[in-house]
């Protein structure tokens, strides 16, 4: 049976229950630099080419989609008759994802702010790992290993926790160290939410208001605001995921800044085959408000860090441009947004001088959940 941390070990401070990234002052001075930051996320084929392997990992992918004891064949079958269709997506916004391009530079970014705000933990040198798209996380472990990296964070691109997601990259993560660092040459420490930082929030905010400004001051209080993440199967949702709560929170923080002031609705996009998910659906939502009357919306995607498939073709092509109106538009993704690198540093910065190996909440695992994979690899990264 996988053992857990102890209820004595979960209550300690996190300095006195990890051996983990410590502030400057309590790292060893050979342990000092160079620190990788893991940039975890989903990914997305970045030619067509890949279309095929990207669906079939995705789907291959209990913890993303749960398909039970037929899991690969189903997956398999799946990405057959899936690829058509979305290489033509992704040929009708532009030939591939552009999420590489956007993690690779936020990653590169990141990291020169971080060698001048911390000094002591430099250099810093950033890597990109996706989940079901290159660079997979076992080529950018390669990739560490032979840069020499002996102490790294995985940094998740997912601000709010899912085991889904997040969950799933660490699962993989503990899956190819387990393989290819058996000897554990590579400390790691985890960053695995922040879904109320105050610099994504503010990020958020300021991209919200940027949109706003394209709307005549006499309509513009009357604009609703569509807060649209990623959805769950309901299955998963049942189980204890956190993720709709602190998706959530994003956007009660982010109504906060901007002082309540709009009308706002949390909605669900991207649902997949016909088991129950997490709704309203962005697009019904779209539809009925549209019917009302109601034909000043802004989109906000509140769940991702970057333009990709579920931006660039779902939202701006499926709903916006198919409802041709004027008034309906989407807020800029997070991309390059300089607030949004200032953000992502300070994140790491944060996590560096409280000295933890993961959040407090990283422990608890879904109420509901038996996975032995979750148990095993909570407790390799708690343990560091």
């Amino acid at each position: 049976m996988p053992l857990l941390p102890s209820p004595r070990m979960a209550l300690m401070p996190p300095i006195f229950r990890t051996r983990g990234l410590a502030t400057s002052a309590q790292l060893p001075k050979s342990s000092r630099g160079p620190t990788g930051i893991v940039l975890l996320n989903m990914g997305g084929p970045s030619s067509i080419p890949e279309v095929h392997d990207f669906l079939y990992r995705l789907f291959a992918d209990g913890d993303l989609i749960p398909l039970g004891r037929y899991q690969e064949p189903l997956a398999r079958f799946i990405a057959w008759r899936r690829t058509p269709r979305i290489e033509h997506h992704y040929e009708e916004i532009g030939g591939g994802s552009p999420i590489r391009r956007w993690s690779e530079y936020q990653a590169k970014e990141m990291c020169k702010r971080l060698d001048s705000l911390s000094p002591e933990t430099a250099p810093h040198k950033g890597y990109v790992a996706f989940r079901y798209a290159k660079p997979l996380t076992e080529e950018t472990l390669n990739q560490m290993k032979e840069d020499g990296i002996k102490r790294a964070i995985a940094f998740t691109q997912y601000p709010q926790y899912s085991c889904s997601t997040t969950g799933s990259s660490l699962n993989e993560l503990w899956k190819v160290t387990r393989r290819m660092d058996s000897d554990s040459q590579i400390q790691w420490s985890v960053i695995d939410r922040w879904p109320t930082h105050s610099g994504l929030v503010k990020t958020f905010a300021q991209l919200i208001k940027d949109k706003l400004k394209e709307y005549d001051e006499s309509v513009r209080k009357s604009v609703i605001l569509l807060f649209s993440a990623h959805s769950l199967p309901m299955s998963v949702v049942n189980r204890g995921d956190p993720y709709p709560a602190e998706v959530a929170a994003t956007v009660h923080s982010v109504m906060s800044e901007l002082k309540f002031k709009y009308q706002y609705r949390l909605v669900w996009q991207s649902q997949v085959g016909p088991s129950a998910w997490l709704g309203a659906q962005t697009s019904d939502t779209v539809k009925a408000l549209i019917k009302k009357g109601q034909t000043n919306i802004i989109l906000v995607p509140i769940a991702f860090t970057s333009d990709h498939i579920e931006t660039l073709h779902e939202l701006d092509l499926e709903i916006i441009k198919e409802a041709n109106l004027e008034g309906l538009k989407r807020a800029e993704s997070l991309n390059g947004h300089p607030m949004f690198i200032d953000t992502l540093a300070d994140v790491v910065i944060n996590h560096l001088k409280e000295g933890a190996v993961a959040s407090d909440q990283y422990p608890m695992q879904c109420p509901m959940c038996t996975k032995e994979v979750c148990s095993n690899s909570r407790q390799f990264f708690l343990n560091q």
